[in-house]
């Protein structure tokens, strides 16, 4: 990771962090713990108050996304979901609710505070199907295969290694697995510069993906029937917008090489001890996610 790289995710986690405590500390307080909201595009209020209702407040309050992935996911009964970028457990507590008691909700997040505050939310909601992971989003701590769902809340647009982010979303679904992310997205017409002079990287602003972009980036990582639709605006061409992408079943046909030079599914005898990605740029790992690739070990 580049020196600019690790100061802007450093960036990210104080201010999460920051925001993680205050909303503990308000807790305490008469009054309760208050909303950490940017603006009327971010945050708890874009959830429904029935919704909001049914957990607890510090888990609305520490709420700092641009949209309700758990709306768009559409979740079922028993299967697994994995939230990148978890924060207080919102989106967690809401999905375990969905996928009941044969189900799992996991939530992923780098920040030691919010990790912290979503336990203390969910013993407070009672949750049992709910597990916190500490890690980052472009290495995700979960075998491969094991995730039926995997949702995001404005957390993506943060990652300074994008193509890392969709490759391991790729990874841990199961074949047919199925993404359901609100991010911000940029008009294609906006260039990175006049990107960030709508708004800073911690902003969920300057980092976004163009439409075009976060298409290219989810079908080279293997994703299929991929849809971005704007829900609303955030700043002047840029938006809200909710992201569906299925993973694909395996091809049946695995690779089957000699240990010859012949590339297969990317990758140089695949299969084989000798294997080597034909792109210096990628793993044999991510090689062989982005092909489809029957042969996986």
């Amino acid at each position: 990771m580049s020196e600019q790289s690790t100061e802007l995710r450093e960036t990210v986690r104080r201010r999460y962090a920051a925001a993680a405590v205050k909303v503990t500390e308000g807790g305490t307080a008469c009054c309760g713990p208050q909303p950490v909201e940017v603006d009327e595009n971010f945050g708890s209020t874009l959830y429904a108050a029935d919704e909001r209702d049914t957990l607890p407040a510090e888990a609305v309050a520490a709420s700092l996304g641009c949209g309700n992935p758990t709306a768009v996911a559409d979740l079922h009964e028993g299967e697994r979901v994995l939230d990148l970028g978890s924060g207080g457990g919102i989106d967690v507590l809401l999905s375990a609710r969905r996928v009941g008691p044969t189900g799992k909700a996991y939530g992923l997040d780098m920040t030691d505070e919010m990790l912290e505050l979503a336990l203390a939310n969910t013993k407070k909601a009672g949750a049992t199907n709910v597990e916190f992971l500490k890690g980052t989003i472009e290495a995700i701590p979960l075998p491969a295969g094991t995730i039926d769902v995997v949702i995001s809340n404005c957390v993506i647009n943060l990652s300074t290694d994008k193509s890392a982010v969709f490759a391991e979303m790729f990874r841990v679904l199961t074949p047919n697995g199925r993404i359901g992310v609100s991010d911000v997205v940029a008009d294609d017409a906006l260039s990175s510069t006049q990107r960030a002079e709508r708004g800073d990287y911690v902003g969920c602003i300057a980092g976004a993906l163009s439409f075009t972009e976060y298409r290219e980036g989810l079908v080279a990582a293997g994703f299929v029937n991929v849809e971005i639709t704007p829900t609303h605006p955030v700043a002047d061409g840029m938006h809200s917008a909710i992201v569906r992408a299925i993973k694909p079943q395996a091809q049946t046909q695995v690779c089957q090489t000699t240990g010859s030079a012949d590339t297969c599914c990317g990758v140089n005898a695949c299969c084989t001890p000798a294997e080597s990605s034909a792109d210096p740029g990628v793993t044999v790992t991510e090689a062989k996610t982005a092909s489809g690739c029957g042969c996986q070990s």
